[in-house]
């Protein structure tokens, strides 16, 4: 991206000055000169685009991470008025719905589990569903199946995988109101039933990671980190039926905004007001993909701590948090001084409660929800804490951001000879794809230690600790 087209506003903030007779809102993005000139020409297009929906409330968004996407960049946030004709998107929300990260925090140091982390590595391969397609051993009927779309992580622990402790740290408390699984097509439910506690591929992982770093000790201590200490990251959403989700609903969309003439910049901008009846039943649906996330999540979860019991019969694998990165959430913020009711698409951008939240666990009301910044299997993520419930709707970075397509990646890399040298770095990877461990190439993604810093210096979040990967499970 060229530079020169934007206005800074402060160090960590730039906006792009609008053409003469260009009708839109404000475009508001964050991050540092290299991080912008790293971002694809089209994240600044697709942002654009996004400022003028109707009905959009402030300014539409990008994170420090962003990169191009569908509809939406990837690192897009914006958030729509339905008493102001405000739409929903599913670019806005993406295929993936509600992928995001579980967070283990564990009672084992790096120190002693270290002797056995090969053996873990293996057992954690074996036991969790990786890849395309890839099934696990639990078949759900359709009563069943519906179930999981109404109850969420709380269907998951009434069916025995993991515990009610879990539940006060995972957003929503593990199940989001509002889904309908009647507006689920047969094709997607289909394709989720033997999908449940699966991964998935591409960029989704399972990642046992040490905490290296402490940047805040109070609030490590809140979220019970110290250094040395084992966390363990599970990255994944709503499998085949989110992806079905959006797919269905794109052309429904489009009609919608034909029918009531709405003005698409970009036909992948596919979007129908909120309270129009197109709306309402994609976000029924959404929802729905919402509770199969958070129950997958749950699931794997559970089969983590069984695995980990096996090799460390004395382990103990407490949930830390669990957020998603592709949503739809209604929400209540500050806009020009006045409190309203709207809908933050965070695509590829994680919400990021500050202190004194009402919905955030009691543990961490005075520290800040924790976010995690995922980064790719041979760097680091990083744990943090939100700051500011005004800014950017209380949202900020989710991951580093590719920073080269994976075509690009696999002119660049060998899947055998990466695996080879992160195993000489003390990483261990195990995937069933040798194609796909070269598309997530560390070197694919931006700087994840930029993007945290960058994070914290545009107010978004803080730093708390940072996390070196050790064990790698990918699809």
């Amino acid at each position: 991206m060229n530079s020169q087209q934007l206005q800074q506003l402060h160090t960590y903030l730039w906006t792009l000055p609008k053409a003469a007779g260009e009708k839109r809102a404000e475009v508001l993005l964050y991050g540092n000169q290299l991080l912008l000139e790293s971002m694809d020409d089209k994240v600044l297009q697709q942002i654009a685009n996004v400022a003028s929906l109707p009905g959009l409330a402030g300014a539409a968004m990008t994170m420090p991470d962003a990169h191009w996407g569908y509809g939406f960049p990837i690192g897009g946030v914006a958030a729509f008025d339905a008493e102001q004709g405000g739409i929903i998107s599913a670019g806005g929300v993406g295929f993936d719905i509600s992928c995001g990260i579980r967070c283990l925090r564990s009672n084992l140091n790096l120190h002693d589990a270290a002797p056995l982390l090969s053996q873990l590595a293996d057992r954690l391969f074996a036991t969790i569903p990786a890849g395309v397609g890839e099934e696990g051993n639990i078949s759900l009927n359709p009563q069943q199946l519906d179930q999981v779309l109404h109850g969420g992580a709380q269907w998951a622990v009434k069916q025995g995988y993991g515990d009610a402790a879990d539940l006060e740290y995972v957003e929503e408390n593990g199940r989001v109101a509002g889904a309908i699984p009647e507006n689920v097509s047969e094709l997607a439910k289909k394709r989720q039933r033997g999908e449940m506690g699966t991964l998935g591929s591409g960029n989704h992982y399972l990642e046992v990671q040490v905490v290296e770093h402490i940047y805040d000790a109070l609030t490590a201590q809140a979220f019970g980190l110290h250094e040395g200490q084992l966390i363990i990251s599970i990255h994944c959403g709503s499998r085949g039926l989110g992806h079905q989700i959006g797919t269905d609903y794109l052309m429904m969309l489009a009609k919608a905004a034909n029918r009531l003439g709405i003005h698409l910049p970009d036909r992948e901008l596919a979007c129908a007001p909120i309270k129009s009846p197109e709306g309402q039943q994609y976000i029924g649906a959404m929802n729905a993909a919402i509770n199969c996330a958070l129950a997958n999540r749950q699931i794997l979860t559970h089969l983590t701590r069984t695995t980990f019991a096996e090799i460390y019969p004395h382990a103990a694998l407490e949930t830390l948090f669990d957020v998603s990165h592709n949503t739809c959430k209604e929400e209540m913020h500050e806009v020009d001084g006045k409190s309203r009711l709207l809908h933050v698409h965070r695509k590829g951008a994680t919400r990021a409660f500050a202190p004194g939240h009402p919905k955030l666990p009691a543990r961490y009301r005075a520290a800040g929800q924790p976010v995690i910044i995922g980064g790719s299997m041979g760097t680091g993520s990083y744990i943090l804490a939100g700051t500011s419930s005004n800014q950017a709707f209380a949202s900020c970075s989710h991951g580093a951001g590719r920073a080269m397509s994976r075509n690009q990646a696999l002119k660049q890399w060998n899947g055998r000879t990466l695996i080879n040298d992160l195993e000489q770095q003390g990483i261990l990877i195990r995937t069933r794809s040798m194609r796909g461990a070269a598309e997530e190439a560390p070197g694919a993604y931006k700087d994840v230690d930029q993007v945290a810093e960058v994070t914290e210096q545009a107010g978004l979040a803080r730093r708390v600790a940072f996390l070196r990967p050790k064990v790698c499970i990918k699809g």
